[in-house]
């Protein structure tokens, strides 16, 4: 590896290859930004389930043989909070929506030519509340379903406000509408609070208004150019979610920030030792150069890891958080470097390091505890030890939430309509079920009737509408309304345990066919199966990957061992913390599926570099030294670049807590307790102590 990165670092470091480095970003950060925009490549409807799964199986037989009936439903609900919701008033309304002639609305039933009794049906039972289905047309996508909701939000809203009547649109496609404007609003409140946080931070801890903004300012130009060739993959073809990019900005900001603190925390070290700016960096990059390709090297793999989920969640991150980390680490030995080497020692004014006049730092806080660790590692690493058990064992207490209505904020509209809906209508008019019934012979009524019958039987499905038939009459569509809320688990288990009994239902009723489920409720039954799958799969191939990279780097088969083992139990303490911290102080009892998978992805990946580069250190300083003594250096003098760093990568993973999304908001808050766990607990005295215990002085 040096023989390869050396000419690179040795060549940045100096006066052409400083200035010839900075241009040349400079240069490609501005020819990207006149290509393609990231915003225009991003998919609001973006399939999480693989193709394979039955919940879109189903859809796409519903599709076949129904395709003109496969727009996404909604739900316009009428309330009047103060009595009964007047007919004329909800008719007033709805004429007005219809009267827009909205482009992307399929259907939307017309109550005022149903009978008394078809009309009761859409009524609850205290007359407060009235709700009709809406229809959008196939094909769209989330930010349609926002422009149509907020075309019909708006029409709907300036009649009502003259009348006893409130409306909201809930449902799939109201839902959906709601969930990319959260993150189109959220997006810039990401970013604007992730370089604050940095800002203020670097500031406080370094006490030098350059070394803030060098690193901020490789950030920027980074986060460009890699929004700019994300941009080009999208125009590519690649299918770019939404809460990808957003987690990715977090990824890049803490990435490059990390590798320019081990930047010139060393380059500070090499100007005490010599005058000259350039010399003193070329030394730097070659102790810090390999450590930060090996730190950003796991994480990169990490990414790639992901190519092999199920998921498409977890897929979509690969080549995107892939790409992003290539560039973190060529920006890392390049960019960096040649930022800090142009400033020199202006960089760290007013602490400005004079050549000769160095001497032995104090250390503060990481020289006692370096002391402390390697004189008393049993009783450091013991201590560590038993918090860091304690605390993972609280993760046989996680359990899982699927409503996430529940956790989007108070005031949205299709929260406000799904809470109306659930507590005036039976649950499953939420959001129901799609059954599909195909035989190779002719369906009969019979047949359909003790369909139908078999399914009412159930006490967890509340209705069975049948909506239509092929014309051949071989496939029957049956709409079911369950009397459990469709997002709950216990909703999941039914139709779970429901699609896998199919095969004895239909030799119950004696009916010859094949039976489709899909719909949202069946979609999170298979998104529980894929991502339970998906976490062992990736916690195998990343463990293995990641140890076969740290072996090439230490050249031991034993340290690797210590270093992932360590790493394992931090994710499993910080999971099992997290859990009781975000119930404990901010009400959440129940996280997504999706928070284990992505905060193992950065706590493997973003923790380990801190192993490297204390393990690193201590290399070096072991082939001088004996254990003790090269370990005490290394802890003491990787301590504060290290705890610096930690605590400003968790600050950043913070800022995902100004998102209105729970998921991003307990992900962001887990990671960052893990971090802080592995900076100071981890790196600091466990992973120390284990190495004292088990390597030997020759």
């Amino acid at each position: 590896m040096n023989k390869l990165l050396h000419p690179i670092t040795d060549w940045v470091s100096t006066k052409r290859g400083m200035w010839t480095t900075v241009i040349v970003w400079l240069v490609l950060m501005v020819g990207l930004s006149a290509g393609p925009k990231l915003v225009d490549y991003k998919v609001s409807n973006f399939q999480s389930l693989p193709d394979e799964a039955e919940a879109i199986i189903a859809e796409q037989k519903s599709e076949e043989l129904f395709p003109n009936d496969q727009g996404t439903p909604g739900i316009l609900v009428f309330h009047n909070e103060n009595g009964e919701v007047n007919v004329n008033e909800v008719n007033q309304i709805l004429n007005a929506i219809l009267a827009e002639n909205i482009e992307g609305v399929d259907t939307i039933i017309d109550i005022s030519t149903l009978p008394p009794q078809a009309l009761a049906g859409f009524t609850s039972e205290d007359k407060s509340t009235m709700i009709v289905p809406m229809n959008l047309e196939a094909g769209l996508g989330n930010a349609d379903y926002a422009e149509i909701n907020d075309h019909a939000s708006a029409t709907g809203n300036d009649v009502a406000k003259d009348l006893q009547t409130d409306f909201y649109i809930t449902g799939p496609a109201g839902i959906a509408g709601d969930t990319i404007k959260l993150f189109e609003a959220a997006d810039f409140k990401l970013l604007f609070a992730t370089i604050i946080i940095i800002l203020v931070l670097l500031i406080v801890i370094y006490r030098s208004p350059l070394l803030a903004f060098i690193p901020l300012f490789a950030t920027v130009v980074v986060y460009q150019v890699v929004n700019q060739i994300i941009a080009l993959m999208g125009a590519g073809g690649l299918e770019i979610n939404n809460s990808t990019t957003s987690i990715m900005s977090i990824l890049l900001f803490a990435a490059v920030i990390d590798y320019s603190l081990f930047v010139f925390s060393r380059y500070r070290e090499e100007l005490n030792h010599y005058e000259d700016k350039y010399e003193a960096m070329k030394h730097a990059m070659r102790a810090t150069g390999e450590p930060v390709i090996f730190a950003g090297g796991t994480v990169l793999a990490a990414m790639l890891v992901l190519f092999f989920a199920d998921f498409r969640d977890y897929q979509n991150f690969a080549p995107i958080f892939g790409m992003a980390m290539f560039i973190i680490i060529l920006a890392s030995v390049t960019l960096v470097p040649a930022l800090f080497t142009l400033f020199g020692r202006k960089a760290f004014w007013p602490k400005v390091p004079k050549y000769g006049e160095y001497k032995e730092v104090k250390h503060g806080l990481w020289g006692p505890i370096a002391k402390f660790v390697v004189n008393k590692p049993g009783l450091s690493g013991g201590i560590v030890a038993i918090f860091l058990f304690i605390t993972a064992f609280n993760v046989f207490n996680l359990d899982y939430e699927f409503d996430t209505v529940k956790k989007f904020p108070e005031e949205l509209p299709s929260r406000i309509g799904y809470e109306i809906v659930e507590s005036k209508f039976d649950k499953g008019e939420l959001a129901p079920t799609t059954i599909i019934l195909e035989s190779e012979k002719v369906l009969t009524e019979a047949d359909i009737v003790a369909f139908t019958e078999q399914l009412t039987s159930y006490e967890d499905i509340s209705s069975v509408r049948l909506s239509a038939t092929t014309a051949d009459e071989t496939a029957a569509k049956f709409s079911v309304a369950l009397a459990l809320n469709p997002y709950s688990i216990e909703a999941i288990d039914f139709m779970q345990e429901l699609r896998a009994n199919t095969v004895t239902m239909m030799d119950e009723i004696d009916v010859e066919a094949d039976v489709y489920y899909s719909g949202i409720t069946m979609k999170l039954v298979d998104e529980r199966e894929v991502n339970n799958s998906d976490i062992i799969k990736i916690v195998l191939l990343e463990t293995i990957l990641i140890l076969a990279l740290l072996f090439a780097l230490t050249h031991s088969w034993k340290m690797p061992i210590y270093m992932m083992a360590t790493i394992l139990i931090s994710y499993v303490s910080a999971l099992g913390l997290g859990i009781f911290l975000v119930d404990v102080l901010f009400g959440y009892d129940a996280i997504s599926t999706r928070v284990p998978v992505y905060a193992f992805i950065f706590l493997v990946a973003l923790g380990i570099d801190y192993n490297i580069i204390l393990v690193s250190r201590f290399l070096e300083e072991r082939k001088q030294m004996k254990v003790k003594d090269a370990l005490e250096v290394a802890i003491r003098n990787t301590g504060g670049v290290i705890s610096s760093a930690g605590v400003i990568l968790a600050a950043t993973f913070a800022a995902l807590t100004t998102m209105p999304i729970a998921d991003l908001f307990i992900f962001g808050f887990m990671v960052a307790v893990g971090i802080l766990i592995d900076t100071f607990l981890v790196r600091g005295m466990l992973l120390p102590s284990l190495i004292l215990f088990f390597e030997k002085d020759k």
